[in-house]
């Protein structure tokens, strides 16, 4: 009888979509958390807690997304950044401002750090996808993008 790969490859492309997504955006999230919607240090720790815990749930559906959005983008590396950009803002900055509201971050800073969070997911948009494709390179994985909801295969 022969083995079936498909379960295997859907919980290599959840693990991999997660590592991609908590290491980059733990990183860019305190950025963000820190120097510009300027929550102190607990609060920083907090919405990065409250982050991975999130990170989990979404990692997945996101590459999922991403895959899908991708499909309008072109060749060009210019279609490429467009793309992956209004990619990771429609899915992620919803949730990051959520993230933070509940971390502490009121008013201006909530403001500050979702308009921050915004620009840095539309400059972040393409380094994120290459980085997610490398991620997935690693664990085997072909890029996404090639079709709706599928790992490119």
């Amino acid at each position: 009888m022969p083995k079936r790969q498909e379960p295997n490859l859907h919980r290599t492309a959840f693990v991999a979509d997660t590592t991609a997504l908590i290491l980059f955006f733990t990183a860019t999230g305190i950025i963000n958390e820190r120097w510009i919607a300027e929550m102190a240090w607990d609060q920083v720790l907090n919405a990065r807690l409250i982050g991975v815990v999130l990170m989990v749930p979404v990692a997945r559906p996101y590459g999922l997304w991403r895959d899908w959005v991708m499909q309008h983008a072109g060749s060009s590396r210019v279609s490429k950044l467009l793309w992956d950009s209004v990619a990771l803002v429609s899915f992620q900055v919803p949730i990051y401002a959520a993230i933070i509201a509940f971390s502490g971050a009121t008013g201006s800073g909530l403001l500050r750090g979702t308009l921050g969070a915004a620009l840095m997911m539309l400059l972040l948009g393409r380094p994120y996808g290459a980085f997610l494709n490398w991620v997935r390179k690693m664990f085997g994985l072909p890029p996404g993008g090639k079709r709706p909801m599928s790992l490119g295969s």
